[in-house]
This record gives C-alpha cells, sequence and structure tokens, in this order.
C-alpha cells in the first residue's frame, strides 16, 4: 500500500460529510462513505484494493475506533435513564423475544440459514444513530428517555452476542474471550475512578491540558490495543474490545477534550477509511444477480418495523417510539465485517445486510420527526404557564419549534 491508494482511501472518505451537510434532513456520515467505496471498490471502478494486509488492518483498527466511539455514546451517567431504564428494558425484551421468530422467516423466505444472525440483527438497537437525531429535534421527554434506554440495551446485548452467533463453533472461546476483556475493562475502569481524585494526577491533566500533551487519548488508546490484543489472542473480535473501552469511559465521564480528540483521531481518519474499505468489500452488483439477497433486505426492513413497532405497542409507547428504535447501525456493520474476514457471510449478502441497515435510518429518521410533531402538539399545563414569567412565555412563543425550523 502506498500514499496514493491511502490518499485515495481518505479523499473518499469526504463524501460522508458532503452527503451529512444538508440541512433538511439527517444523514449519517457514513452513508457517503459507504457508497464511496463502493464506487470505487470490487462493485465499481475497482481502485481501492480492500484485500491489501495494510488496508485490512488499518481497516480493524478504524472498526476498534468505530465501536470505541459507539460505547462512548451509550448514555451510562444520565441520571434521567434511570426512571426510563425498567420501560426501555422491557421494550427491548419485546423485541429480543420476537427477534428469533424474525430470523425464521428470514431464512425461510431465502433459504439462505443464519437464523441466529437475523434475529441479533433484528433484535438490535443503535445509540450512535438515534441520540444525535434526538439532540438534533430537542426531544428529552418521558418518551425519549424510553428510547435511549431501549436502544442502550438493545445496543450492548446485540453487540455482545455478534461473535458468539457468526461462529457457534468457537462460541465457547469467544465467550471466555468476552468474560476476560470485561475483566480487564472493570479493572481499567476501578483504577482510573481510584485515580482521578489523586492530587498528582489533577495536576499532571492540568498539565497535559496547557501544553497539549494529551495525555488522556494516549492512555485510551494504549488500553484500547491492549484489549484488542487479548480480543485476537483469545479468539475473539476487537469489536468487544473498542465497545468495551468505549463503555469505560462513558462510565467514567471524561474530559469533553478526550472526546474532541478521539472525535479527531476516529471520526477524522480512521473511521471514515473503515466504512470506504467496507465499501469497497462489498459485492452490490450481485444482488441484480441474486433475487433472494434483495428478499433479505425487504424482510429485514418490514421485520424490523414490525417488531419493534409491536415491542412499543405491547409497552405501551407510541407508534414513533417504535420507529425510532428500528434504527441500526453498529451491530449490522459489525455481522458484515467480522463475516467477511472469517468468511461466515458473502460480500453479496454482506451488502444485502448492508443495504436494509441504511433504510432503517430513514425510518428512524421518520420516527423522530413524527415524534418531534406528536411533542410539539402536546398543550402546556396552565399551572407551568403560570410559573414562568411573561418574557419566558414570550421568548418561547417566538422561539420555532423544531418542525418549522426544520421547515424553514
Amino acid at each position: 500500500m502506498g500514499f496514493g491508494q491511502l490518499a485515495l482511501i481518505v479523499a473518499a472518505g469526504l463524501a460522508g460529510p458532503l452527503c451529512a451537510a444538508s440541512r433538511r434532513a439527517f444523514v449519517p456520515v457514513m452513508v457517503g462513505e459507504l457508497v464511496a467505496g463502493v464506487v470505487l471498490g470490487r462493485s465499481g471502478v475497482d481502485l481501492i484494493r480492500s484485500d491489501n494486509a495494510t488496508v485490512s488492518f488499518l481497516a480493524e483498527v478504524g472498526f476498534a475506533m468505530l465501536m470505541l466511539t459507539v460505547g462512548m455514546h451509550v448514555p451510562l451517567r444520565d441520571r434521567r435513564l434511570r426512571g426510563a431504564l425498567a420501560a426501555g428494558a422491557l421494550a427491548a425484551g419485546a423485541a429480543a423475544i420476537a427477534a428469533p421468530f424474525g430470523g425464521l422467516v428470514v431464512a425461510g423466505l431465502t433459504g439462505s440459514g443464519h437464523v441466529a444472525v437475523y434475529a441479533v440483527i433484528l433484535a438490535s438497537g443503535s445509540a450512535a444513530v438515534v441520540l444525535p437525531m434526538l439532540q438534533e429535534r430537542r426531544l428529552d421527554g418521558p418518551d425519549a428517555l424510553v428510547v435511549i434506554a431501549q436502544v442502550t440495551v438493545a445496543d450492548v446485548a446485540a453487540i455482545l452476542a455478534v461473535p458468539l452467533v457468526l461462529q457457534p463453533s468457537r462460541a465457547a472461546d469467544a465467550a471466555i474471550g468476552g468474560l476476560l476483556i470485561a475483566g480487564c475493562a472493570t479493572a481499567v475502569f476501578i483504577v482510573a475512578r481510584s485515580l482521578r481524585r489523586r492530587p498528582w494526577v489533577h495536576r499532571l491533566r492540568k498539565r497535559s491540558k496547557r501544553r497539549g500533551w494529551a495525555l488522556d487519548l494516549r492512555l485510551s488508546l494504549v488500553v484500547l490495543f491492549c484489549l484488542a490484543w487479548i480480543a485476537r489472542q483469545s479468539g475473539t473480535s476487537v469489536l468487544l474490545a473498542g465497545f468495551a473501552m468505549g463503555l469505560v469511559v462513558a462510565a467514567i465521564g471524561g474530559p469533553k477534550r478526550l472526546s474532541t480528540q478521539v472525535r479527531g483521531v476516529a471520526e477524522g481518519f480512521f473511521v471514515p477509511l473503515f466504512f470506504v474499505v467496507l465499501g469497497a468489500r462489498l459485492d452490490v452488483s450481485a444482488l441484480a444477480d441474486h433475487p433472494d439477497l434483495l428478499l433479505v433486505t425487504a424482510a429485514l426492513i418490514v421485520l424490523n418495523v414490525a417488531i419493534h413497532a409491536g415491542a412499543a405497542f405491547a409497552t405501551h409507547q407510541p407508534l414513533p417510539a417504535g420507529l425510532i428504535t428500528t434504527a441500526q447501525l453498529g451491530v449490522p456493520v459489525a455481522v458484515v465485517q467480522i463475516g467477511l474476514q472469517e468468511h461466515v457471510i458473502t460480500p453479496a449478502l454482506g451488502a444485502a445486510v448492508t443495504l436494509a441497515a441504511l433504510a432503517t435510518l430513514g425510518v428512524c429518521a421518520l420516527g423522530t420527526n413524527l415524534l418531534a410533531r406528536r411533542t410539539d402538539s402536546v398543550p402546556v399545563p396552565p399551572t407551568a404557564q403560570q410559573g414562568r414569567s411573561p418574557a419566558q412565555r414570550a421568548s418561547e412563543t417566538a422561539r420555532p419549534s423544531g418542525r418549522d425550523a426544520q421547515g424553514a
């Protein structure tokens, strides 16, 4: 691999921000990056050599960094979620109960097998997608909190299950490796919590901030790569290493500059590289020659909506909340990445799964807009209005709602 190939991959990653620049709709950056990879990879002009050893290794680092950022998005320190956790876990459990039946339907329609894989995909959520959408529309009411709790529980459970369902013959090794990573991550959390209040640690971090040493970032990367090494040695995936480290950072509540630094390293280079290379590996052109794979895509989309809408109905949540929880990102990407690495799934099936995941982003955006309209239509109680000053009521009247602002 030379600098020319690297420059091409990094330039292709710029398609992500370009596609996400629209103010009218929330488009995740990874959509443009995947599309650019498809155009430049095996399905297009074949300029990106995704089978190159260096490219593959850098993409795996990007995968670990992606899961690090996904873990950091889990709102473990949000106290408001405690009240919504029971309802969110109940909704996630309802979806998880229905998901195996959905997996059987997909496998039965296509004869492709992978029942457990489809079930995990259908039961999954994506806090990395849902949180930015809800924040963009300023949704933080009870319904939104239950949604966040549900996707958080589903995200964690599904990500832990991915290595087990992809390689059932090595499930014992994957489980032992997962427990080992969990133990190491717990030890890191305990040590970090005990040290952060020490005066000398405070002085060192303050000096690091003043002189630009980025010690928090360096230490986080050291732990991340050590956990990734343990994952490789124990026969499990770097997915667990990245996600575990992200959860540690989310639980500790690292400084804002750490999030900014991780965003610079991960989202500025490694994660776009991962999605571009992943897109280059997919065989999208094969979907036209295999109608059964298009049926996989359609079935995953329809069953995903049906399962999560049913879970919302069963737990007395509004339909828009169920549509929001259909969003998928980390789990389908992990399934495709690990499945291609281990030759468990074909590039064409990976394209079908990825296409279904991209469709859920549109369903999630629709649910977010509907929930925002539902929230805007709820009248403010008179007692709440009386508790506000005239200036506050006037400013709230003048401020456009999320729906009006989007229309503008």
